[in-house]
């Protein structure tokens, strides 16, 4: 795992605490994080509840304005689209700037950070040559600017297995159907399903991650990964 790190970064793993070259100075007459993203910038609940309370529109709505679906190792997820002619964010403005910089979504609070997933939490590193204004140094938990952090990063690796558990799950099925119908469960708790505006998230996240989807899926898969470890302890992303 580290050997890889070290290929795509400066080599070091970073703690919320710690100091990192990622200062970018606003990011002024620079938008290239924005561009050519494809479908690598993704919504999790997290993200799907700021911009729905922000924005006053349901997923649905969300879909048909600015979000999309990709199949992810076997799993449906949202991303961020981007703007079929200029091949931008949908939410770059005309002046280069993000009109969605105060709820942005984890990705694009995070770049160029990557997280790195363990069984004692999530950690961080620097990609290599991912921004050149990254010159200045900053403390990684001011720089993701997101409240109840410590909170937060738990979700994160609550989500990140969540989720593969489910792609686990989805490999053991036999017929598409199945796998369509499970991926349509998925979809329907933790993004379909309004979130209450105003009420805390990690409430509406510990309700909607015990939920089981009626196709058969296991309470072992969903919430005992223990059961069902990946060969690798941690993962990179």
């Amino acid at each position: 795992m580290l050997q890889d790190i070290n290929e795509i970064s400066d080599g070091k793993v970073y703690g919320v605490h710690d100091m990192v070259r990622v200062g970018c100075s606003d990011c002024e007459g620079c938008h290239s994080c924005c561009e050519q993203m494809g479908d690598t910038v993704l919504v999790d609940p997290y993200d799907c509840k700021r911009l729905e309370t922000e924005l006053g529109m349901g997923f649905e709505q969300l879909m048909q304005s600015c979000v999309g679906l990709h199949v992810e190792e076997g799993l449906i997820v949202p991303h961020l689209k981007m703007q079929e002619q200029t091949d931008t964010c949908v939410f770059l403005n005309e002046a280069g700037r993000c009109s969605i910089h105060a709820y942005r979504p984890g990705i694009c609070r995070l770049f160029p950070l990557g997280r790195i997933y363990e069984e004692q939490g999530v950690s961080y590193f620097l990609q290599s040559g991912a921004c050149e204004r990254g010159k200045t140094k900053i403390k990684v938990e001011k720089w993701l600017d997101t409240p109840q952090l410590k909170r937060y990063q738990q979700f994160l690796a609550e989500w990140h297995s969540l989720k593969k558990n489910m792609q686990e799950y989805l490999s053991r099925l036999n017929t598409e159907d199945e796998k369509k119908t499970v991926c349509m469960m998925f979809l329907q708790i933790f993004f379909f399903r309004p979130y209450e505006s105003g009420r805390d998230f990690y409430e509406e996240w510990e309700e909607r991650s015990i939920l089981k989807p009626q196709l058969a899926i296991s309470r072992e898969v969903l919430e005992n990964p223990a059961r069902h470890k990946l060969e690798n302890k941690s993962d990179v992303f």
